[in-house]
């Protein structure tokens, strides 16, 4: 039996209460992380519930809206207690609304960038002085086609995800002195509730368990080398 690809490691992924967040927080837990979830609403054990009885106490689920930095800083100091500085970030927690640019209320257009971009920057700001001390850190960010092209009706997702690829390649310029590798995840149409809700009656092309095997590479087995890179993972 070959040996887990990230024991030893602790991971921190948002948004694992369904979806992509989830398979990839369960994938990492698999190949031996301790992991540390949060997502805005907890009903039940999000991640941990797809994972082995006796697997679940080396990780942690909490709840945690990536919009607000009072709660990720808490959230933080939760993990940095309970299981240690992170070797891995993957920023996945992100929302979708759907409507023209001219009907699209202001609020609406606010609350989808603070949940999709806003978030990336507070979560990795919060997280950076632990991450640069393990020497060999990866960030990981979920972008998505729609950071590559644009989508009718799906204007601020659009906008949010594209400038998720462009502080992707940023932060990974800055943090190159660090050894610190900063890649993100273009995924095209998944089958989770957010691609009903964005792109309703769209085929998917792939599943969350799929993806999660695209963060895992870029956990466990991409090059230190390979930093501001956005793999596509779409025809």
């Amino acid at each position: 039996m070959s040996a887990a690809k990230l024991a030893g490691k602790v991971a921190v992924v948002t948004g694992v209460s369904r979806g992509i967040g989830r398979a990839i927080a369960a994938r990492l837990a698999s190949e031996g992380a301790a992991v540390a979830g949060c997502a805005r609403g907890v009903k039940d054990g999000a991640f941990l519930d797809d994972l082995d009885s006796a697997e679940r106490t080396r990780h942690l689920v909490a709840a945690c809206d990536v919009r607000h930095r009072e709660e990720i800083f808490g959230f933080r100091d939760l993990v940095l207690a309970r299981l240690g500085a992170p070797d891995i970030l993957v920023n996945n927690a992100g929302v979708v609304a759907r409507a023209s640019i001219e009907t699209l209320p202001e609020e609406t257009w606010d609350d989808v960038l603070a949940a999709n971009l806003k978030s990336v920057f507070l979560v990795t700001q919060a997280f950076l002085p632990a991450l640069r001390g393990r020497g060999c850190s990866r960030i990981i960010n979920m972008a998505s086609i729609a950071g590559r092209r644009g989508t009718p009706l799906l204007g601020a997702y659009c906008a949010a995800k594209h400038g998720v690829v462009g502080l992707t390649r940023a932060l990974a310029e800055e943090l190159r002195p660090d050894g610190i590798a900063v890649n993100a995840v273009c995924p095209g149409s998944v089958d989770t509730e957010m691609l009903a809700l964005g792109r309703p009656g769209a085929t998917p092309e792939m599943t969350p368990a799929e993806v999660a095997r695209v963060v895992l590479f870029m956990a466990a087995d991409a090059p230190a080398a390979m930093t501001g890179q956005c793999l596509d993972i779409f025809g």
